[in-house]
């Protein structure tokens, strides 16, 4: 009887048992598929915040606040498996180190063409593997709008530009301040008033024209003075005498970059820009066969404008003034009439010292010039072959529109390469390089869904930084920015963003980034960018480490951004979690604070993200570093 009760007894235990194991494999079946929905997702953030009780918005061991007064944040050192490699401050003399550009490089490479401020970037055995100091009493800039007019004297300290440009009104030094008074040398009574005089031909208005170009751009007022347009200009100025001049316009938030029209070409795709502007740029348009005019022409858009503010515009008037002979300046002028009408760009406007061309929106329009003997047209592909390649005398073909004959047809006005909608609702439109399938292996499907994914992902950044959107990142960067979602789900009038398209990357999307509305640059991380140091309040880093795997060292990758990240700035990695815990043992050396974090699908997809922010540190006497 005792054996019946013990095995009955036996069996009940193993039912119970089988039950048990049955329910909790059910339950763990729907925890994890509820995980990978996305309803489970920032699972390790949450664990941070049952521990501390801190907001749900922002990682608890991270501050993405600014001290201006250089309090460093604090370190977590819990998590550190082995002691990282230590990087030390480079000296003093290297606080505004800028690789490619260094001046005792740039001397040693002729000056014909202006070869020597072209980028000469350091060998190998001449890289600086050393971390660059911000200069004694730097402070976080100003917010957007302040900083259009005011820059702290700490953080770009050189007044060279207050007496050399005194007259026109560029940069007053004002106690512990610069003020830019919105002058330039063709604007010295403000900026507002010359943009209203060109918008009285060109549409800055309406959103027609959104992208611009700015060639010796000076400190960037014409630009920063477009944005109350919602018009962004790329502006770019060399290295030069000017000093500072591209380090004050990014003190201020307006997109700039280091470099010149020499004899390489821009680094810009082809029919980026609406609109190009030379305001006493010191550019030569009429020499070398028009070389130059023909490389702004490669990057303009169809029906976009070209503006020439300064000599020779209207000689006969102004020769005096100039104090030049006015039979130099009349052959200047001719010269730059005549690869206007080759280039096919009609006059549309002379007056003062200011003259407007705008380029044909197709070929059609300009068939005149396909017997001219000066009409050597490049190959099409050529066209955005741009990295570090020469420029060639020669014009860039229009590409192809529907032919009279063909039932789609729609006018002689047709824009060639497909007309864009006004700006902000060509920020989604899609991109006509796309609908045309112009880019390999991207549609019309994968456009919408890449935008999609990207307003995701900006949303999880905005719960892991909830001040993103907030004002403090003023000038933001992508490194490799693929069709620019990072870019368009955090469009605001706060911020602007440098779309970096690498150029080993496999798909060329610049072009339909600018198509958007939103500028960028073609650049290979392999290095240094043309910017100065500390010109970037947060910097987005998407699989750049997965595609450089190989090709270069992920250390100088990492100090090139440290160089170029504001103290107390921050980045975002996206990438495989292999790849971060290596990106996150390296910047262990480099004062950043960092937190690995679940993508926002949950812990069981191998994509991670890993934020960090900068320590605020300085130079301080006699080359030794300060935190307060």
């Amino acid at each position: 009887m005792a054996n019946k009760i013990l095995s009955a007894d036996s069996r009940t235990r193993s039912s119970v048992s089988i039950f048990i194991v049955v329910g909790l494999c059910c339950f763990f079946y729907i925890l994890g598929a509820w995980q990978r929905s996305g309803f489970g997702k920032g699972d390790s953030i949450a664990v941070e915040i049952t521990k501390s009780g801190a907001d749900c918005n922002i990682l608890s061991n991270l501050n993405f606040e600014t001290h201006h007064g250089g309090e460093s944040v604090t370190t977590d050192d819990s998590e550190t498996e082995s002691k990282p490699v230590v990087f030390k401050p480079c000296s003093s003399k290297y606080i505004d180190y800028t690789p490619c550009q260094h001046q005792k490089r740039a001397m040693t490479f002729p000056r014909q063409n202006m070869v020597y401020r072209e980028r000469h970037c350091p060998a190998e055995n001449e890289k600086l593997r050393c971390l660059i100091p911000a200069p004694e009493g730097y402070v976080t800039p100003f917010p957007w709008p302040k900083s259009r007019d005011y820059v702290p004297y700490a953080n770009a300290p050189y007044k060279s530009l207050t007496v050399e440009k005194a007259v026109q009104n560029w940069i007053q030094y004002e106690g512990n301040v610069f003020r830019f008074p919105g002058g330039g040398t063709q604007f010295p009574h403000g900026a507002d008033a010359y943009i209203n005089q060109l918008a009285s031909v060109i549409p800055i208005d309406n959103g027609t024209v959104r992208t611009a170009l700015d060639t010796g751009c000076g400190v960037a007022s014409w630009g920063a003075y477009l944005l109350k347009k919602n018009v962004i200009a790329m502006s770019f100025a060399p290295r030069d005498n000017h000093e500072a001049q591209v380090q004050f316009a990014l003190e201020r938030g307006v997109p700039a970059i280091i470099g010149v029209l020499g004899t390489i070409k821009l680094p810009y795709p082809s029919r980026a820009f609406d609109m190009a502007h030379c305001s006493r740029c010191l550019i030569p348009w009429g020499a070398n066969d028009g070389i130059y005019m023909m490389e702004v022409d490669r990057v303009l858009r169809p029906g976009g404008y070209w503006v020439l503010s300064g000599p020779p515009i209207n000689w006969k008037n102004n020769y005096k003034a100039w104090l030049r002979p006015k039979e130099e300046l009349q052959e200047e002028q001719r010269k730059i009439e005549d690869i206007a009408r080759l280039l096919c760009w009609e006059k549309k406007y002379e007056q003062g010292e200011i003259a407007i061309w705008q380029k044909a929106v197709n070929a059609g329009a300009c068939s005149g010039r396909q017997g001219d003997a000066q009409a050597t047209f490049c190959k099409s592909e050529e066209t955005e072959n741009v990295w570090y390649k020469k420029m060639e005398p020669c014009i860039s073909p229009y590409p192809d529109v529907n032919s009279p004959d063909d039932p789609d047809f729609n006018s002689p006005d047709e824009v060639s390469g497909g007309k864009l909608m006004p700006f902000p609702e060509r920020l989604y439109a899609v991109p006509p390089r796309i609908a045309s399938g112009s880019i390999p292996g991207v549609s019309v499907e994968t456009y919408l869904e890449d935008n999609r994914l990207w307003k995701k992902h900006v949303n999880a950044y905005k719960k892991i930084n909830k001040i993103i959107d907030s004002g403090r990142y003023r000038n933001i960067m992508d490194m490799n920015a693929g069709l620019g979602g990072f870019a368009a789900a955090l469009e605001s009038p706060k911020l602007w963003v440098m779309n970096v398209v690498p150029t080993i990357a496999e798909k060329n999307t610049l072009g339909a980034v600018y198509e958007r509305g939103l500028i960028g640059i073609y650049h290979d991380w392999c290095e240094a960018f043309s910017t100065y140091p500390r010109t970037y309040d947060l910097i987005h880093a998407h699989g750049v480490f997965s595609l450089y795997k190989d090709k270069c060292d992920p250390v100088d990758v990492l100090l090139e951004m440290d160089r170029i990240l504001r103290p107390e700035g921050a980045v975002i990695f996206r990438d495989e979690v292999d790849v971060l815990i290596k990106v996150k043992k390296i910047v262990g050396g480099m004062r950043w604070d960092t937190k690995l974090v679940d993508h926002e699908d949950g812990p069981l997809v191998t994509e991670k993200i890993l934020v960090a922010v900068k320590q605020y540190w300085v130079a301080a006497a006699k080359n030794s570093t300060s935190s307060q």
